[in-house]
């Protein structure tokens, strides 16, 4: 019903399928999601590193930073999203 759901490949439309599949037969809303206390703290922990990397540029911005400063410091902020980026929450077997 509505729109059709994109997905980037077959393996992410099976995910999904399996997903949707596990929280039908809990009993479950479809848009919730469980993760466990270390998956959470270490989420909060790369969320942490990415809001620190970017008060570091935005602080070094208002300093007239040299081109070198600036550059490590966009070096921190891409590393930090990076980290962020390769985050894939999957579901878990029993």
């Amino acid at each position: 019903m509505g729109r059709p759901r994109l997905y980037c490949g077959q393996a992410c439309r099976q995910r999904a399928y399996e997903q949707r599949s596990a929280t039908a037969k809990a009993g479950l809303p479809g848009d919730v999601v469980l993760v466990s206390r270390a998956e959470l703290d270490g989420l909060q922990d790369r969320l942490y590193q990415l809001r620190c990397a970017l008060e570091d540029v935005q602080t070094l911005l208002a300093e007239r930073p040299t081109k070198a400063e600036l550059e490590r410091s966009l070096h921190d902020l891409l590393r930090s999203t990076g980290r962020l980026d390769r985050l894939w929450v999957t579901e878990r077997a029993g």
